[in-house]
């Protein structure tokens, strides 16, 4: 019979290639957890548990995908952000730690507001919905509005929102073609982690983002970075409301950049904030 402790050693063995030992070691816990059903605590107190084959079988079969690379969260279907439970595929981009610190930032801002008050959020870009939807449900005040360009993403963000009990208005549009609807719409706030990786990024990333992960939801050109940041300045300059806020996450490299770009366009306030890792991460500005 197989022990959870040799599948912590099987793992070790066979991904260390894939991941770090840290890495090794969390994902192999999530695995177990997942599989078997134990509380982590369980998991690490009794290492000498034997599993029922059909565990067993099930911890093989997954480990044999995680060799190939694919993360963890494509395997089970499901990952969590901001305490929420989001299915993902591969129409969407894993939701990241640094992404809660955005929605954390716009969660903040708003609760030091009159309370009760109706105010309207655009999330451009979307994905699996993960900001909109966090939003919406620490957010109850607000009407919340979602586009991005791709169908099987909207389907997604579409079934996160049931998950979650929220109620989220989803639009299919392309930010980089879109007709503001002549201002009769209009924001407070608009926020957007779009893409923002360039080809130099990506020689230092992992293969289990490039290899999984929607390259349309990641990637920019070379010569144009900041295209999706430009698009959507220009898009808030129409549909924000006065005094209206603009967020972004963005690429690390290009803070000042972005920054720049923003109050050549006459956004006031802006402010470049740095998440936990101490990267520029994260901007806000006020029309």
């Amino acid at each position: 019979m197989i022990t959870i402790k040799d599948v912590f050693e099987d793992y070790r063995q066979q991904i260390n290639g894939v991941y770090d030992t840290n890495e090794t070691e969390a994902v192999t816990l999530l695995v177990v957890a997942e599989v078997t059903g134990l509380s982590r605590a369980s998991i690490k107190a009794f290492p000498e548990k034997e599993l029922v084959a059909e565990q067993a079988a099930q911890i093989k079969n997954i480990l044999t995908e995680l060799k190939t690379g694919k993360p963890i969260q494509y395997i089970f279907g499901v990952t969590e952000f901001y305490g929420l439970p989001f299915k993902v595929n591969h129409y969407v981009l894993i939701p990241r730690p640094e992404t809660e610190e955005l929605v954390e930032w716009i969660i903040e801002g708003e609760r030091l507001k009159v309370k009760g008050e109706r105010f309207s959020v655009l999330d451009i870009g979307t994905g699996s919905g993960c900001i909109a939807i966090s939003l919406k449900k620490n957010l109850s005040n607000a009407d919340v509005s979602a586009i991005d360009i791709s169908e099987g993403a909207l389907q997604t963000a579409k079934e996160n929102a049931l998950l979650n009990k929220v109620e989220v208005n989803f639009i299919h549009a392309n930010i980089l073609n879109i007709d503001p609807g002549n201002g009769i719409t209009k924001y407070n706030i608009i926020v957007s982690n779009p893409p923002y990786v360039t080809l130099e990024d990506k020689k230092q990333m992992h293969s289990n983002v490039t290899d999984f992960e929607p390259h349309t939801a990641l990637f920019v050109p070379e010569h144009d970075p900041l295209v999706f940041y430009r698009a959507i300045a220009n898009f808030a300059l129409k549909s924000l409301m006065d005094n209206g806020l603009l967020y972004f996450e963005i690429n690390e490299n290009l803070g000042n950049e972005t920054v720049q770009l923003l109050a050549d366009k006459g956004f006031k306030n802006i402010e470049l904030r740095k998440d936990m890792s101490g990267r520029d991460r994260m901007i806000k500005a006020q029309l």
